[in-house]
């Protein structure tokens, strides 16, 4: 990392304040510290119109239950968690991955099935999709991103994951809100809206790693 203190660098107090206020109240699972980046690897996913229609659908049913539930303005499928990296350790991790994921081809999921999720810490809420065909093709995938996230000593994904797309997420535990008869009308609107089998089955194309403020793309062949 460039040494501190060069013109123009934030002041440290400035650089390491966490002030929910300032991204809608979300809470960091772990502090920002300088030199640290946080990292995380996944699957984008494209959002075609009719997508945001449905989506639209989701969230003004679901703000009947949680008035305070904001639709996603990106969505993706997690391989990670969200993990610590030094700086110094971006272009290893990046040509790790790299080596591991050249070998996979492009495949489809389906992911169709409505399901209510908090953070580890209870402290958000999330609506998504969960992954109702597909699984095995995902877990070859995460199986190759924790070897590399166990070279740098990370922590690796959840044992069984729910493999998922958010839709909308809320601030604190809503989850008793959101589940029953809320859960099952918002099922409801998914199976029966118009081309849900076609609209819902995703091809990836490519995985992503983020890390602080860099993207790096490993297009699948």
């Amino acid at each position: 990392p460039p040494p501190a203190g060069l013109p123009g660098d934030p002041e440290p107090e400035e650089a390491v304040s966490d002030d929910s206020a300032r991204h809608g109240g979300r809470v960091r699972r772990f502090p920002h510290e300088r030199g640290s980046w946080a990292t995380h690897v996944y699957l984008p996913c494209r959002a075609r119109e009719e997508f945001l229609e449905l989506l639209e659908l989701l969230v003004s049913r679901a703000r009947a239950c949680v008035a305070s539930l904001a639709a996603m303005e990106e969505f993706h499928l997690s391989l990670s968690q969200c993990v610590v990296l030094r700086y110094h350790w971006i272009d290893p991790f990046v040509r790790s991955l790299k080596e591991r994921l050249a070998p996979f081809h492009r495949f489809f999921c389906v992911a169709d099935q409505v399901k209510v999720y908090t953070n580890e810490n209870k402290t958000r809420t999330f609506i998504g999709l969960e992954v109702s065909a597909g699984h095995f093709q995902l877990l070859e995938l995460v199986s190759e991103v924790d070897r590399v996230l166990e070279e740098f000593d990370l922590p690796t994904f959840y044992k069984d994951p729910s493999f998922h797309i958010s839709l909308a997420w809320c601030v604190g535990d809503m989850s008793g809100r959101l589940e029953g008869q809320c859960l099952r009308e918002l099922q409801d609107i998914v199976d029966g809206f118009e081309d849900a089998a076609l609209l819902l089955r995703v091809q990836w194309d490519q995985v992503r790693c983020k890390s602080g403020n860099k993207y790096f793309s490993f297009p699948l062949r």
